[in-house]
Order: structure tokens, then sequence, then C-alpha cells
């Protein structure tokens, strides 16, 4: 079983069906509207735009277990999303990202570690997670590495599929 296997329901309602995926990268991010780095959702919808094509899919996951940044709705979270960022990335439901209610999908990702050798609990909103073709999880990405950088665009160039 890989991150594709997971079930995850969409933001909209229904399954956000993670198996079609399966065979390109997945960049799975914790978001929240009202956190600092709430900024990075543009970079996101820029990394999206700019590699949908060659095989990136940008997935944002809302969680309000960060000193309750993302307090809204599904249909609040997707306005606001749309309206203030122009986002066209796959947004899933609001999950838990730690704790006991930690959602499947993370703990399938936060065994994996980041440059500074963190495993486990997500530390704040806009951590990063990049799934390999093959469902692996390939690298993981504090919070402050913003989604323009070099060392996470190195990443995804190393692991995007050969074709889509």
């Amino acid at each position: 079983m890989t991150v594709f296997d997971t079930p995850i329901d969409a933001l909209g309602g229904g399954p956000a069906d993670l198996a079609r995926y399966r065979g390109r990268a997945l960049l799975v991010v914790n978001v929240a509207s009202r956190c600092g780095l709430t900024p990075q959702y543009a970079g996101l919808q820029a990394l999206h735009e700019e590699y949908a094509e060659r095989g990136l899919v940008v997935l944002g996951v809302p969680c309000n277990q960060f000193a309750g940044q993302e307090p809204g709705t599904a249909a609040e979270i997707s306005d606001f999303c749309q309206v203030n960022y122009g986002v066209t990335f796959p947004l899933t439901e609001k999950v838990d990202v730690n704790g006991p209610d930690r959602h499947p999908l993370y703990a399938a990702l936060v065994s994996t570690s980041d440059a500074d050798g963190h495993t486990g609990d997500v530390r704040w909103n806009f951590e990063k997670f990049l799934v390999a073709p093959d469902g692996t999880v390939a690298a993981r990405f504090a919070p402050t590495v913003t989604p323009d950088s070099a060392e996470l665009r190195a990443a995804i160039e190393k692991v995007l599929p050969d074709a889509v």
C-alpha cells in the first residue's frame, strides 16, 4: 500500500481518489488560510502551473490544528483559495495531521525526515511532503521552505516522471 492507496475525501465532498495520481509526483502540503505562511498558496499555485504538464500534482490538505488557523467550512476554504490565490490544484477535506486522530495519509508521510533530520509530528502549517510516482515519500520540507526554494525545486525535478 502506498500514499496513492490512502482514502481521503475532496474538499467539496466525495473521494479525492489519490490513485488517479499514481505515476505522477505529488506534493502534499497541510494548508491554512489564517497563517503567516498563507502567502505560500501563491507559490504552490505557481508550482502547479509550471510543473503540472510534467507530472507534478500539488495537493493542499487543510488543517486546523495549529493555533486554529483554518477554522472555515469547506466552502469558505475553497472560496478563500480561489479569490485570494487563484488556486486550481486539488484540495482535500480538512483533517488532523497530528495526534490520535491523525489522518492515515499523514501517518504514511511523517516517518520521512527533512533536511534537519526531523521526523514525526508535523511542526506547523505548510510543511511539505514530496511523493515519488511510485508512491514512496521522497522528501520532506519544513514549513519555512518556500515553494520557490531551490531545494524544493531540485527535489521535484528529481522525481518527475519520465512521461505523463
